[in-house]
Order: C-alpha cells, then structure tokens, then sequence
C-alpha cells in the first residue's frame, strides 16, 4: 500500500471528526479532499423529512462504465458516553500499543479508511478502472436511517446510476480479521400483541374479565412452537416479547387492557406479511373465542435477504482466504444493516473489522488489521477488474 494513502492515517482523521449522528462532523469532507484528488466526482446530497433531522450523504464515483463496483458505508457514529471513561479520548484516535482508538475506528470508519486508501493506491498505480468505482456513504445509519442510505439510493436510481455489486464495510468478523463474511440479514419485525378484558374491583371477580389470563394464554401458545426450523442460510426464526404492561396504578383493580411488545427476527421462511398470518392463526386457535385480542405492528423496512454464494461472494471469499489464511464462514447472524436497503439495487456482500467493541467504551481496532483490512479490499478491487 502506497505511504501516501494509509489507511491508518486516514482512519485517524475520520475519527477526529466527531459525527455523532445526525451530524456530518467533517467527515464528509475530508472524503471528498481525498477521492477528489485521485479523481473522482463528488456529489454531497442533504436527504430532509418530517420530523427528523436533515441528513448529509455523499456519493463519489470514478469511472462510467460497468461492470460498476459501490463501497458503501457511514460515517456517522453513536454518541461516545462519558468520555472520562475512556482510556483516550472518544475523537482523539491515538494510536497505542498497536491498537487505534476512537469512536467509529469499527464502526465502520475504519473500513472507510480501509477502502479509500485501497482505491487511491489502485488508481495511484493502475489508472482508472476498466468499470466504475464508487461510495455510496450515509450519515444516519446509527439513528432513524430515513434520510441516508435508502434515500441516497432512490437519488442514484433518478439519475440511471445502476451498480453490479456492493460492498458494505460493515464490522462483520467475530473473533479473527478473516472468520466472517455476511452474505444475507435476517428480517425485522415489531408488533405487540393486546387483549381486552372488562375492569373491575379484585373483590369481586365474577363482575369483571381479566385480560392478563388471555394475555398469558396466547403468550404461551405463542411460544409453544418454534416458527421454522431454520433454512439452508438461516438459523430458526425467532420470537421475543420485550415487555408486557397493563398500566394498572393499584392493586385491587383488574385492568382493562394488557399489552405485550414483541419482535421477531426471520428468515427467509417468511415475509412479513407471512409472519403477520402465522401469529393471526395461532392467537385464534388459542384463544377460542374467549379472548379479545388483536395485534399492531409498526412499519418496517427490515426484510430479510440472502446474496447466495456465486462469482461475486466466491471473489470476496478468495481474497479473504488469500491475505489472511482463511477461509470465512457465510454468515446471516447479528441485526440489520443498509443492506437492507441495498440488496433491492445490487447484490450485496458485507465485510469489515472485527465487531466486538463497537459501540463500546473504549472502541478500537488493531492497525495491523485495519492494514491488512486495506490489502484485502485491494485484493478485490484488483481481482474484480481483471474479470469476475
């Protein structure tokens, strides 16, 4: 990697910049000083929406041909908390005992870094690309993600701006630079389930109906059966009730109303609409006519997705494999991301830094990895140009 495109060094500055969500921080940019100097064409687009705050994005590309290869990411980061708890300060990224701090060095601005300084030593030393290169970078996907990614998206498609392939820097190993790729994302889904029942005074239950005993009854079935049993890229669906509440303010009262949130994780078994049909039959069949219920979901953009292995995963897999010495499992574990978003333009794969301080005090990562992390997106871009 050519010394004057580091990633170290770029991830450095990235970090200086104190982009807490929503806000740009600088970082944008410092992207824009660097890729406009190799080359690229810089568009920063502010995304605005009702009820919450405008968004600045960036979109960057090089080349106008295909095949067309899109490094997303963010740069926005979540709030470091105190920053007397950290060993060094949150937007300070020092560099110790060969570890880089600071809040975003994960998540994800290392990757950033890491791929920024891949594609100016590619540029530096190869040209420009027999295809196109671009980054698609957001600023809100640490918060409401409503004005970054899937808008940014929708922006590229108005112009007939189509990618090939993705590739999202999101942290995605678990114990070792190398260990995971993540090829797919489960699906998201809120709901909360409410039963009615009649209030009455605790002394007199014959005179009243109440909706915690049908509430826990359709909990229970609700719970007896697993929703699937896994798919060929999937682990099982899952359901979680994360709170029940009756708002009851005394205890000899039975309540009118019990309530219980839940979200459910899913596979590709399911859509959401699917999901919402499978919990309306097993209420019914629990409750028998003798409960009042019905369930409310809110919206969600969180659908599961799965880029099976082919040419594209096969090329990240390689090259991989050939910087590190390992071979990385295809995984679709953990939350959801802007792939969500990003698999309805192009096939999407996600790699990046290892995840186990994101988010943390004290969140950082090796240099040697974010070095080695740049090779391995030069390996790529390398590979990718040549022919997939």
């Amino acid at each position: 990697m050519s010394r004057s495109f580091d990633p170290v060094t770029i991830a450095r500055e990235l970090i200086r910049c104190p982009s807490v969500t929503p806000d740009e921080g600088g970082a944008l940019a410092y992207i824009e000083h660097v890729l406009t100097g190799v080359g690229f064409t810089v568009e920063r687009v502010v995304f605005k929406e009702p009820g919450s705050p405008d968004v600045e994005n960036l979109y960057a590309r090089i080349g106008d041909q295909s095949p067309h290869l899109v490094f997303a990411g963010h740069t926005d980061v979540v709030p470091p908390g105190n920053a007397d708890a950290w060993s060094y300060q949150p937007f300070g990224g020092e560099i110790a005992g060969g570890m880089l701090y600071g809040r975003g060095a994960v998540d994800m601005k290392g990757a950033i870094a890491a791929f920024m300084a891949a594609t100016c030593d590619y540029i530096q030393t190869k040209g420009k690309p027999k295809g196109s290169i671009s980054f698609l970078i957001t600023g809100d996907e640490e918060g409401v993600a409503v004005n970054g990614t899937i808008k940014l998206l929708k922006w590229a498609a108005e112009r007939n701006i189509t990618f090939s392939h993705c590739l999202l820097g999101e942290p995605t190993n678990v114990d070792t630079l190398g260990d995971t790729i993540k090829i797919g994302r489960r699906g998201s889904l809120n709901g909360t389930l409410i039963v009615d029942g009649t209030q009455g005074h605790v002394a007199y239950p014959d005179r009243a109906d109440n909706p915690i005993r049908g509430l826990i009854k359709l909990i229970d079935h609700l719970l007896a059966e697993p929703l699937d049993q896994g798919t060929d890229h999937f682990d099982p669906s899952n359901l979680e009730f994360t709170s029940v509440d009756v708002g009851n303010q005394t205890v000899n009262v039975i309540p009118a109303q019990a309530r219980a949130r839940f979200n459910i994780r899913f596979n590709d078994r399911h859509t959401q609409e699917s999901l919402k049909e499978l919990l309306r039959v097993r209420c019914i069949t629990a409750a028998k006519g003798r409960v009042r219920w019905w369930m409310e979901f809110e919206p969600s953009n969180s659908d599961v997705f799965v880029t099976k292995p082919g040419p594209f995963v096969d090329l990240v897999v390689s090259a991989v494999e050939s910087t590190t010495g390992r071979k990385p499992a295809l995984s679709t574990s953990g939350g959801t991301s802007d792939a969500r978003f990003i698999k309805n333009y192009c096939p999407v794969v996600e790699f990046g830094l290892l995840g186990q301080t994101m988010h943390q005090v004290d969140e950082r990562t090796a240099v040697s990895e974010l070095e080695q992390l740049a090779r391995i997106y030069r390996t790529i871009l390398d590979t990718y140009f040549a022919g997939i």
